[in-house]
């Protein structure tokens, strides 16, 4: 359903860039396309409508009646904001737990419920910070052992040197 076509069914229109339900392959192609006007008919399946303002009466199996919030936030900051929470307060408590049906009939286990994992507030700069505050602290140490070696190394070599050459005094 093309925006602006104020017709009940189909049409071919010629669309270049910058229209809907079109999208140029090359620079300034123009394509015949078969689209469908805006105006709803008995033709149309199905409507995505989202509910913007509520009327005065009431619409039955829409308004009249007030589901459960099914799915809720998962992190943490976002748990403590919808719920008014403090620092204190443990907001695994609060995770909003949904139903689950069980698969096997016979289980006598009670209704499954099923909250997500939550996840910790976004505190990623300081947490790199402390890595590579980390790793520059476990190089300067491979460093330093690795100088030490190389000193012991050329000491080892030098010690072989002084041995093989000592002066003959004769």
């Amino acid at each position: 359903m093309k925006q602006g076509v104020l017709l009940p069914y189909r049409v071919r229109l010629l669309l270049a860039d910058g229209h809907s339900c079109y999208r140029p392959r090359r620079t300034g192609e123009r394509k015949r396309k078969s689209v469908r006007g805006c105006i709803v008919g008995p033709d149309i399946a199905v409507l995505s409508v989202v509910l913007v303002k509520q009327g005065d009466g009431e619409i039955a199996g829409l308004t009249d009646n007030v589901l459960p919030k099914r799915l809720g936030p998962k992190r943490a900051t976002k748990i403590k904001r919808f719920f008014n929470l403090n620092k204190e307060d443990d907001v695994r408590k609060y995770v909003v737990r949904r139903e689950v049906t069980p698969k096997k009939e016979g289980s006598e286990a009670g209704i499954p419920r099923r909250a997500p994992k939550i996840q910790p507030p976004p505190h990623l700069k300081s947490l790199v910070r402390r890595r590579t505050e980390h790793q520059k602290e476990q190089k300067a140490e491979y460093d330093a052992m690795l100088a030490k070696r190389v000193a012991e190394k050329k000491a080892k070599v030098a010690a072989i040197k002084a041995a093989h050459h000592k002066p003959t005094t004769a």
